[in-house]
């Protein structure tokens, strides 16, 4: 397959959706008859030997329709941060993003009584995510100047053995419904 944006992408004929071989754009194909050679900026070549061509389509998909997919988490993080709130009574946004020398912490916030969390956001909470805040936390313990700092775990769904080894870490582990902060209504409906 070869895309319009010079992306040429080799799949199986099982029904695979993840192509065997591929070489993304941008590269240049020459065409030589038997076969195709692809090459990519750094001189990388993929070199096609065609035994046999059954059919050649070409299809024009139009414009480029801007389709975005929502509930990633960033967008989930961003949710949380204009509402603090959902995650824990009396919690407000420090800021977002928060830089340390390992990189960002999704959210770091205060507490009513002042406190600061550290807050981890995934999609899917799993034991990495768990890893991840913990190194966080680590990193924030070394500027004195936010005192004591504690660990809030929050995601769509949090994975059992995620949220053992988060309580067991002393994290608060919230499960959070990407809809409902979107206000979206649910489809199903409901007596109470």
């Amino acid at each position: 397959m070869v895309k319009a944006d010079g992306c040429v992408a080799i799949h199986a004929d099982g029904g695979a959706y993840k192509p065997l071989n591929w070489m993304n754009s941008p590269n240049t194909l020459t065409d030589n008859g038997d076969h195709w050679v692809v090459t990519n900026p750094k001189g990388e070549t993929l070199t096609i030997n065609l035994a046999e061509v059954l059919d050649e389509v070409s299809h024009e998909f139009g414009e480029d329709p801007g389709l975005t997919k929502d509930g990633v988490e960033a967008h989930l993080q961003e949710l949380l941060a204009a509402s603090p709130e959902v995650m824990e009574d009396g919690l407000r946004l420090v800021r977002r993003e928060y830089p340390t020398a390992i990189g960002p912490v999704d959210l770091v916030c205060r507490d009513a009584d002042d406190g600061v969390v550290a807050i981890e956001v995934k999609r899917r909470g799993e034991i990495d995510g768990v890893e991840q805040l913990s190194r966080y936390i680590e990193r924030l313990h070394l500027d004195s100047s936010l005192g004591d700092v504690r660990g809030m775990f929050v995601a769509q769904v949090i994975k059992p053995q995620a949220r053992v080894l988060a309580e067991s870490r002393g994290y608060r582990c919230v499960e959070v419904d990407y809809d409902a902060l979107r206000g979206l209504a649910p489809d199903e409906l409901r007596l109470f």
